[in-house]
């Protein structure tokens, strides 16, 4: 028995909340785990292997993130086509994403494999730890398979509103990769190459449990025509996917400029930026969650052309970033050193990390609240908007770190992330209040003709009578 579940039924903050928390344990997981990734490599190895781990962040995201957007964008499609209830459709979007993501995570494994050394040595990677940076990387980028399957195969799940299933795979492989951490670390010292390894690791044994219980759903088992090249299919899976990758890896590249910023500080702040970020990370979870749902949600009652409960699935999402922000932008903004000392063990690491949370966990409500606007406008099939708004977080995030770092040292670090949180929430959400106006006037419209022209059928076939 599957756990899908139809979005376009019931009470909409029921079934939010529904899907919600079991994709809120699976993220919390995935940042739990990487937290104690970040934990161990710390006080296992030192602040200088968790430099050389947490240089390698804005990179991942470059990649990973690229390789998350296309999987998302793909599953707006499935999400649509399961709101519309053509199971035809959802069969040739599935058989489409499979293949697409194949192509795309082979070039980008050569690519990122092939370029590590060179970017590396562009972001000012501090000698003494780009050796260890290297290891990590081509572990990570070279098992990318594995991520993508697990990405791609949860987010099949997610838009068929399937959020236990990949709560129970994350269950498995959070085990499994903090024990293999501590076996690898611990037992038989491979360093940050053991950290690379337990990851790709877990996350083959993840994906792998994902597509066995999507092979298990009846309407979803594949036949050699759904296969057949559509390049219909094919077009709408990447206009929606290609720009939901660009706008990750988009900002991705702003991040990279302020860890090259960050890291012609020294390695300290290198060190410290690290755990700030695994921090800021976990703070997001529950509105990014929350947009999440907020896309699944959309997507298939955009498909159903239910337009009154998107308004209502919109007011659930919302609130729920908002009692995010309000329990965890307070621990940032009130307890920062103690945060910092969980994983960092130099007093002068601790205190760059004191300055940054606080700036971060005052104005999370701007990036809580652009986790769900932005999922709602790439939830109706409208992804260029938030992709311009990907440029535009470029744009003040390297503004800022340029132009802020010489009179705010470390702390500007902070101000970027502000800057950019802020741009891009007035950007999605001045497009989603008018593309959400434009769609319902549009299918208003369509229903109105479609009304009066059965009322003109029913009267001729009444006279005729």
């Amino acid at each position: 028995m599957n756990n899908t579940l139809d979005l376009t039924k019931g009470k909409p903050t029921g079934l939010i909340l529904r899907f919600f928390f079991p994709l809120l344990l699976t993220n919390t997981l995935q940042q739990l785990y990487s937290f104690a990734d970040t934990a161990i490599v710390g006080k296992g190895l030192g602040d200088d292997s968790l430099a050389a781990v947490g240089n390698m962040s804005s990179l991942c995201f470059l990649i990973i993130g690229f390789s998350m957007g296309l999987s998302n964008g793909f599953s707006i499609l499935i999400a649509q086509s399961f709101g519309e209830k053509d199971m035809n459709k959802l069969r040739r979007s599935l058989a489409a994403s499979l293949r697409l993501s194949v192509i795309m995570t082979a070039l980008l494994t050569f690519l990122s494999v092939m370029f590590l050394r060179n970017i590396l040595t562009l972001l000012r990677t501090d000698p003494t730890i780009i050796n260890e940076s290297l290891e990590y990387g081509y572990i990570l980028f070279g098992g990318l398979f594995a991520t993508v399957g697990y990405n791609m195969s949860a987010g099949i799940l997610r838009a068929l509103g399937d959020s236990k299933t990949p709560l129970k795979a994350i269950v498995i492989s959070s085990v499994m990769n903090i024990a293999l951490n501590s076996l690898f670390i611990f037992v038989f010292h491979w360093g940050v190459r053991g950290a690379a390894a337990a990851t790709i690791i877990a996350q083959l044994f993840s994906g792998g449990f994902c597509l066995y219980k999507i092979s298990r759903i009846e309407y979803l088992r594949l036949s050699k025509e759904d296969f057949s090249n559509d390049n219909e299919t094919n077009m709408i899976l990447l206009k929606n996917g290609i720009p939901m990758a660009f706008m990750n890896s988009i900002t991705a590249i702003g991040c990279m400029v302020v860890q090259y910023f960050v890291n012609g500080l020294g390695v300290a702040f290198t060190s410290a930026y690290s755990a700030c970020s695994r921090y800021l990370n976990m703070a997001m979870q529950p509105a990014a969650t929350a947009g999440a749902a907020m896309s699944s949600y959309t997507s298939q009652n955009y498909g159903a052309r239910r337009f009154d409960r998107i308004r209502e699935g919109l007011k659930v999402s919302l609130s729920i970033a908002l009692v995010s922000y309000l329990i965890l932008g307070s621990a940032m903004t009130f307890f920062p050193r103690m945060l910092a000392g969980f994983i960092l063990n130099g007093e002068e690491q601790i205190s760059y990390a004191a300055q940054f949370l606080p700036i971060c966990g005052i104005m999370l409500f701007s990036v809580d609240m652009l986790f769900v606007i932005r999922n709602g406008v790439q939830g109706m099939g409208f992804p260029f908007i938030p992709m311009l708004s990907g440029i535009a977080e470029m744009v003040l995030r390297i503004g800022a770190i340029v132009l802020l770092t010489g009179s705010m040292g470390f702390r500007a670090t902070a101000a970027a992330e502000v800057f950019a949180w802020v741009g891009a929430l007035l950007i999605n959400t001045a497009a989603f209040i008018t593309i959400f106006a434009r769609e319902k006037a549009k299918n208003s419209a369509k229903y109105s003709k479609g009304h009066k022209i059965k009322n003109v059928f029913d009267n001729s076939t009444a006279k005729a009578n």
